[in-house]
Parts: C-alpha cells; sequence; structure tokens
C-alpha cells in the first residue's frame, strides 16, 4: 500500500528525473530473469543526489514513526537498501543492522550484520519491490534471530500480485513510496510517455511474464 498520493507523485516525478528509473517501450530492457521489461529501476541512483536521498529518508521515517512509532531498530535488506536504511535510522536516532540474502561462508557466519537482540522490534527497509522474495527472506531471517518485525517499507513497487500474495501468506504488512500505477500517471502528466507508450506499459504490467514487445 501507499500512504500519500501526493507523495507517491513526488518520489517517481523525481525518480524519473534523475533516471533512477527508465521507461523505454520500444526498446525493452532484459532483466536476469529473463522477462523482457519497458521498465528499469536502480534506486541506488538516488544515493548520488543528495536533495534526492534527503527527501526519502525523510518520508520512509515519517512511515514508520506514524506507523509503528520509533522501532528499537531499522534493518536493511542487503545490498540496495542498505544505504537507505542507514539515513532512515540516522533520521529516527536508532540502531541500524542489515540481513544478507544467506549467511557468510566464512568468519561468523552471519546473515544478520550488527547487534541485534532477542525481542527487539524492527521495521525493514527496501529500495525495490518485485516479487518480494528476497525481501521476505530477509524478515524470516530477522524473525529466526527472534525479532519483532512490524513491517516493511520500501522505494517502489512494481505492484505485482504475485508480491501481494507472498506478503499476504507471511503476514507482513507492506508500505511504499510510489509505484508502477502512479508512476505511470506521474509519467503521463510530464509528457515522459504517450498515451499510446502508456498503453504498452500497462499491457506489460498485466502479464509481464509472457509479454512480448
Amino acid at each position: 500500500m501507499i500512504l500519500n498520493k501526493d507523495t507517491s507523485k513526488k518520489t517517481a516525478e523525481l525518480l524519473l528525473q534523475i533516471k533512477a528509473i527508465k521507461l523505454n517501450p520500444n526498446d525493452p530492457f532484459h532483466w536476469a530473469s529473463g522477462w523482457k521489461s519497458p521498465i528499469y529501476c536502480d534506486n541506488r541512483v538516488t544515493l548520488s543526489y543528495p536533495p534526492v536521498r534527503v527527501f526519502l529518508k525523510q518520508e520512509i521515517a515519517k512511515i514508520v514513526e506514524n506507523k509503528y512509532g520509533k522501532p528499537d531498530v531499522i534493518a536493511g535488506v542487503a545490498t540496495g537498501a542498505i544505504a537507505i536504511g542507514i539515513l532512515v535510522a540516522q533520521e529516527l536516532g536508532v540502531p541500524f543492522i542489515y540481513v544478507r540474502p544467506e549467511p557468510k561462508k566464512h568468519g561468523r557466519k552471519n546473515q544478520i550484520e550488527g547487534y541485534l537482540e532477542k525481542g527487539q522490534n524492527v521495521v525493514v527497509i527496501e529500495d525495490l519491490i518485485s516479487t518480494g522474495k528476497s525481501s521476505l527472506n530477509a524478515v524470516e531471517a530477522l524473525k529466526e534471530s527472534d525479532a519483532v518485525v512490524k513491517g516493511m517499507v520500501a522505494i517502489f513497487s512494481y505492484g505485482f500480485d504475485i508480491a501481494t500474495e507472498n506478503f499476504k501468506e507471511k503476514n507482513v504488512e507492506l508500505t511504499t513510496l510510489s509505484n508502477y500505477e502512479n508512476l505511470l500517471e506521474q509519467a503521463l502528466d510530464s509528457n515522459y510517455i504517450s498515451e499510446k507508450e502508456l498503453i504498452t506499459l500497462q499491457e506489460w504490467r498485466s502479464n509481464p511474464s509472457i509479454w512480448k514487445q
């Protein structure tokens, strides 16, 4: 879910301006999954633009505090959400940890890096939600360490049905600053895309795994 339409469109506007999100329905990108896609999102680009990263940090921190109060710990999902997670933790004045996709194969073999006590309230920060699998993997690792995961806040979500189902199945509340629907609305309003391109982008969203440009 998103909490605020104005914030969602402003987030989309900024991501398009700095090319953290690129829309190219006429010359699709190829994802690692094998999907052809008219959109590519790399929110790590936001870190190179101080006004944008400050906006994201402040908006995510507001969501966290309004929905959950001040958590004991903020957790970032490695690697994409480590930096934005640290910024949010700093804004809230709370400790930060991050969660690897799997335990290290050497040393202490940690999957969770940083100090976490059993029973602490944790809010997880993500940069991007596609299917939600890697994000929920991080949640599972935190729960196995006896953390109390209050919810997750992400910058952007493609809004795939499979992600909605996955989060519902794991009973994890997800809030995002922006999503695909509001991105397309903002892109059209700002003449970033045409009405014809909008139709193509909507068709991809309805069934991305078999979409053909």
